[in-house]
């Protein structure tokens, strides 16, 4: 099984965010991308109410199809993870139409990834409506051990599923739009 184990942590921006990933010696790994994502569920929301997801991706033009199972508690979200790369979004994206799944929810984001020389832990930085995300996902002793050494706690740690963020700003501060039309200029 292909385990992925992550954290999210909130950022005041993506400028600081570089500043203090280059600081420990992050370089950029994939320049910022544009993403579109978009939720797939059944009718009667059945993934969700067994905390599994499917996700469609557009990245830079690379579909990416994914599953993610029901993920284990703890201070670091852990969960099953496959994927594949399908030829065409929009193909896929009819496919799973035509199977009964309909979009459940959408965010678009951009995104930019970067990696420690010698490390084997990943960092992104997600610029989102809902907020500037800092993510990072490899075995959960690198991830305290880079979240610290960013001066961040585990009080810092967020392990909410970006549907959960937009929905908490929405509640917060009224609707949050997930059009690349909200999402700060490249």
């Amino acid at each position: 099984m292909i385990q992925e184990t992550e954290i999210k942590l909130r950022v005041p921006s993506p400028e600081q965010a570089h500043t203090l990933l280059v600081q420990q010696g992050f370089e950029i790994l994939h320049p910022r991308i544009f993403e579109r994502n978009l939720i797939f569920d059944t009718p009667d929301s059945s993934l969700r109410g067994s905390r599994r997801l499917l996700r469609l991706r557009d990245a830079g033009g690379v579909a990416t199809l994914t599953f993610k199972g029901p993920a284990e508690t703890g201070k670091h979200k852990s969960r099953e993870e496959r994927e594949v790369h399908p030829d065409s979004f929009d193909g896929m994206q009819i496919i799973l139409e035509r199977l009964g799944y309909r979009i459940s929810f959408r965010y678009d984001k951009y995104r930019t990834e970067y990696a420690q020389p010698g490390s084997e832990g990943i960092a992104t930085i997600d610029e989102t409506a809902a907020g500037t995300f800092m993510e990072l996902e490899g075995e959960p002793s690198w991830i305290d051990r880079t979240a610290a050494a960013l001066g961040f706690t585990e009080s810092d740690y967020i392990t909410a599923s970006y549907a959960s963020l937009y929905s908490a700003a929405s509640a917060k501060s009224g609707p949050v739009e997930t059009a690349p039309e909200s999402l700060p200029e490249p």
